[in-house]
């Protein structure tokens, strides 16, 4: 018999053909690039549209309630309601240059958007969705609320130990870019990878 003749339980073909068929394949498991953005990206909206609406719906609700300035104790002196416009950034620092935050706030949004747009884990999706609402809502601030377009202030009401004055959308601005630093830290990828089944083997002669 030829040395290479086959053999009716095994033709030569078979182990040809399947590494024809997977030329990159080996035995064992496999990862797929990763899991497709559009399973994430839906909730990730939903969750920035949410914070959106909650921080503009406890922005109206400090409004109409408090006087502005006036402290209000919550947990004593240490959280209290105190109604502040801000017409910069942080701390109030650049004050006289809201326009200049109103164009920065719209590319921080433009951004997130795109880096949101990539992710397919839904850790960082949380994470990115908070950072995305937070900074979708405070430039809605700046662009339509008063003194005009573009030159809006920031609505601030809760107060810490009277040394900071922020709002919602600062509180998920906050959360979202301390789990983004942590989900790095412990090596969690955006994007997540797809673990298929092993192959099948061929049959043993």
């Amino acid at each position: 018999m030829p040395e290479h003749a086959e053999t009716p339980d095994h033709p030569a073909t078979d182990h040809e053909d399947h590494h024809a068929t997977h030329p990159d394949h080996h035995h064992g498991e496999h990862t797929t690039p990763t899991v497709p953005v559009k399973r994430v990206l839906p909730w990730t909206l939903f969750w920035a549209f949410g914070i959106i609406v909650i921080d503009q719906a406890t922005k109206f609700w400090a409004e109409a309630t408090l006087v502005p300035y006036e402290a209000v104790p919550v947990i004593g002196e240490w959280i209290q309601w105190r109604l502040v416009y801000n017409p910069g950034a942080a701390f109030g620092i650049g004050g006289d240059y809201t326009w200049i935050l109103t164009l920065i706030a719209a590319l921080a949004v433009v951004g997130i958007s795109i880096f949101v747009a990539r992710i397919s884990s839904v850790r960082w999706a949380l994470a990115g969705g908070a950072l995305l609402g937070g900074a979708i809502s405070h430039l809605g601030d700046r662009l339509f609320r008063e003194p005009g377009f573009a030159r809006g202030e920031i609505v601030d009401f809760i107060d810490y130990f009277g040394f900071f004055v922020g709002n919602v959308a600062d509180i998920a601005l906050v959360g979202g870019a301390i789990a983004i630093v942590l989900l790095s830290l412990v090596g969690v990828s955006p994007r997540r990878p797809v673990r298929r089944e092993p192959d099948p083997s061929p049959a043993a002669p």
